[in-house]
């Protein structure tokens, strides 16, 4: 008798759906109300959940916010080690007077060779760029202590 390895969906599902219970996302309607919250469809909700499928990767940063997850520990469950995305951050100190690659270049480095594999990373990168840039616009202005724009409004 041996013991099956689980697969990347199974490993991806043992992640995220205690998170998502955590998070409230339990009983009647709970996979649709989080396949609304993340954006996705309840039927892909459901095939994740059950350890069937992985989300594209473009619902990775939503769906992380969502069910308090690290984003980094999403992607470790589908092979991009942690360590190979330290180098992306700007503000690293290791990373302090180096210059910025693109995400092509980001890409390549990390060895992602796959066209759809790669315009999925390109469609997250440009997601968390926003998400940066929006989370940017909402902090307080130093010193006024009135709050971000919204606040000011």
């Amino acid at each position: 008798m041996t013991d099956a390895t689980p697969t990347r969906a199974q490993r991806f599902a043992a992640l995220v759906a205690p998170a998502a219970q955590r998070a409230g996302y339990t009983g009647h309607g709970s996979n649709a109300r989080l396949a609304r919250d993340a954006g996705m469809s309840e039927s892909s909700v459901s095939r994740m959940l059950k350890g069937q499928a992985i989300p594209e990767l473009n619902f990775f940063p939503a769906l992380a916010e969502t069910v308090g997850v690290e984003l980094l520990d999403m992607l470790a469950e589908m092979g991009i080690p942690h360590e190979s995305l330290q180098p992306l951050s700007e503000t690293s100190p290791s990373q302090v007077g180096s210059p910025s690659i693109s995400p092509a270049e980001a890409a390549d480095g990390l060895g992602l060779s796959d066209p759809v594999g790669r315009e999925m990373f390109f469609a997250t990168y440009e997601r968390l760029k926003r998400l940066e840039e929006h989370q940017q616009e909402d902090q307080p202005e130093p010193g006024n202590g009135h709050g971000g724009k919204a606040a000011q409004m």
